[in-house]
C-alpha cells in the first residue's frame, strides 16, 4: 500500500477550492449582454439620444415617447424599420431608467434590437428585465402668466358687471 503525505494532498485541495472561488467571482451573476465600445455608432441602423423627461432626440427633433412610437410606426409602414438601435446620452441629459423602459416597449412592439451606452460599454436592453413601460406623451409643466397668479377659480362680487344681477346676460 502506498502512503502519501497529507500535506501535499491538502495543499492541492486548497488550491483547487481557491481557483473555484476565483473563477466564480469573475462571473458575478451579470445578466447584461455587453459589447465593448470599440463598435461605433455607424455600425447601428439608427442612433437616438436620450433627452429630458423621458423624451428622445431623433435627427435633431425632440420627440415624446408616444411620438417616437409613431415615428417607428411610420418607418415600419415605409419599409425602413431599423434592425438595431443605439441609445446614447445627449448633451442635456443622460440615459435614465425611463428611457430604457420606453425603448424596451418600442423594442417589443417593432422587433428591433436596442443597445445603450452603459458607462463605456454597450449593453443590450432586455425588455423582460427592464419592465417595458407604456408609451406616454410629454406634458410640459404649466407656467402661470402674471394675470393668472393673482386670480382664483371663482369670481368675486367685484367681478360682476353693475346693473346685471348675478352677472348673467339680460339680468336673469
Amino acid at each position: 500500500m502506498i502512503r502519501t503525505s497529507t500535506l501535499p494532498s491538502r495543499g492541492a485541495a486548497v488550491l483547487l477550492f481557491g481557483s473555484l472561488l476565483v473563477l466564480g467571482g469573475c462571473h458575478r451573476g451579470a445578466t447584461k449582454d455587453t459589447i465593448p465600445t470599440v463598435q461605433t455608432q455607424s455600425q447601428f441602423d439608427m442612433t437616438i439620444k436620450a433627452y429630458k423627461s423621458g423624451q428622445f432626440l431623433i435627427d435633431g427633433a425632440v420627440l415624446s415617447a408616444l411620438d417616437t412610437g409613431s415615428h417607428f410606426a411610420y418607418l415600419k409602414d415605409t419599409g425602413r424599420l431599423p434592425k438595431t438601435v443605439l441609445l446614447v446620452p445627449s448633451d442635456d441629459s443622460g440615459i435614465r431608467k425611463q428611457h430604457l423602459q420606453y425603448l424596451a416597449r418600442l423594442q417589443l412592439d417593432y422587433g428591433f434590437v436596442a443597445y445603450y451606452d452603459d458607462g463605456g460599454k454597450l449593453a443590450r436592453i432586455n425588455p423582460l428585465e427592464t419592465k417595458a413601460r407604456a408609451l406616454e406623451d410629454y406634458h410640459a409643466p404649466v407656467q402661470e402668466s402674471d394675470e393668472q397668479k393673482g386670480k382664483e377659480a371663482g369670481s368675486s362680487p367685484s367681478d360682476v358687471p353693475s346693473g346685471q344681477p348675478g352677472g348673467l346676460p339680460g339680468g336673469i
